[in-house]
């Protein structure tokens, strides 16, 4: 059996990480999948991070 090259990846808020004055405790997280293949390096997506309450760039963590 092959395996699949798509595989899934948790992307993560880089204002929730760094900003210590937000406006609740938690960092802003979801999963999507990739093509290993196609996309070799990290994905950075703009997502909308609920404890930022703005739209924010989310990088690929492992």
């Amino acid at each position: 059996m092959a395996k699949g090259v798509r595989i899934i990846v948790t992307l993560e808020c880089t204002e929730c990480r760094t900003n210590s004055n937000k406006r609740s405790q938690g960092v802003s997280r979801y999963t999507t999948t990739k093509n290993r293949r196609n996309t070799t390096s990290r994905l950075e997506l703009n997502k909308f991070c609920t404890h930022c309450n703005e739209h924010t760039t989310h990088k690929e963590i492992k």
